[in-house]
């Protein structure tokens, strides 16, 4: 039996749903959370975006982690990885290699929203490490990280540049967050997208074939399944805009005409106006100086910031202080 421990389940997923649908669909302007994206379906477009010509976010972290994990080993000598919205754990399979070839690493402990996704992952990492304690957390990243394992000696890997999905004042709730479960010196593992030119960043959010519009229409065909909602996803242009004061890629679905919609699942239903938006998600790039301010508020010190040799992304090795 797959090793899970769980702290949400359906009753929680749909609690929650209602409540962001509720609150971001009557909100001006409209919203709703990213996280929604990510039905069976939606993590299937994800994992095809991260494959896309335009897309340099998962190639270059993962470049950066095969070239680094040894010195990551090396210099945290972690005795306990714990991954934070881990999916597939692909990319984590090159910090496990490593930490495993320096001799420290004895258990690992994924956290995941999707219990289906997180079960999988254990299963294959259960075979690929059979002396390697793996037991996952199916737990909201927001939410559940005092359910993080005790241990001597742990490192918390948060890649992908997922941190960026986070506003400000979420992203200083979470980090202090997790500064409070973390012993002093113990590590934590940062992919962060950074700053760069317009011209590369959006086409990553923009696709020529398509494939992050059918993700962006996905939220809504989630809402519609749990919530029978009768949204129709072709009715809504995806849009990606740079907003160069806060240095980050909002996601919207554009109403291509006057709309309603009749969400029976909450006895609710929404205009939207031809031209209106409905943003959902927003993924801040990051400078170095920032950053540093960012984690030194939440009680962490910077000890290494490696970016690729273009300087499009950054994997920063990060200490509780």
């Amino acid at each position: 039996m797959t090793a899970l421990e769980i702290h949400l389940d359906d009753k929680y997923l749909d609690r929650t749903l209602r409540a962001d649908v509720a609150t971001g669909l009557t909100a001006m302007p409209k919203w709703l959370p990213p996280k929604w994206f990510y039905d069976a379906r939606g993590s299937e477009l994800f994992e095809d975006i991260t494959r896309l010509p335009e897309y340099y976010p998962t190639r270059t972290e993962r470049a950066i982690l095969a070239a680094r994990a040894a010195e990551i080993a090396r210099i945290t000598d972690a005795k306990a990885l714990v991954e934070l919205g881990s999916g597939s754990s692909e990319k984590t399979c090159l910090l496990l290699d490593a930490l495993l070839d320096h001799g420290t690493l004895g258990a690992f402990t994924p956290l995941d929203v999707s219990s289906a996704a997180l079960e999988d992952a254990v299963d294959r990492l259960v075979a690929r490490y059979p002396g390697l304690a793996v037991r996952g957390v199916v737990g909201d990243l927001t939410r559940h990280l005092a359910h993080i394992p005790d241990g001597d000696n742990r490192m918390v890997a948060f890649l992908g540049g997922t941190i960026g999905n986070l506003a400000p004042a979420e992203r200083a709730d979470f980090l202090g967050r997790l500064r409070a479960v973390l012993r002093t010196g113990e590590w934590l593992l940062l992919g962060t997208d950074l700053v760069k030119d317009p011209s590369v960043v959006v086409p990553a959010y923009d696709d020529a074939a398509g494939v992050t519009a059918e993700f962006n229409r996905n939220v809504l065909r989630v809402v519609n399944r749990r919530l029978g909602a009768d949204f129709d996803p072709d009715a809504f242009a995806h849009v990606a805009l740079w907003d160069a004061e806060q240095e980050w890629i909002e996601m919207r679905l554009r109403a291509t005409s006057a709309q309603r919609i009749r969400i029976r699942g909450l006895d609710l239903t929404v205009d939207f106006a031809a031209g209106e938006e409905l943003r959902t998600e927003i993924s801040a790039k990051f400078r170095r100086a920032g950053l540093e301010a960012e984690l030194a508020a939440a009680g962490f010190a910077l000890r290494h910031f490696w970016t690729d040799p273009a300087g499009l992304f950054a994997v920063s090795l990060v200490q509780a202080d």
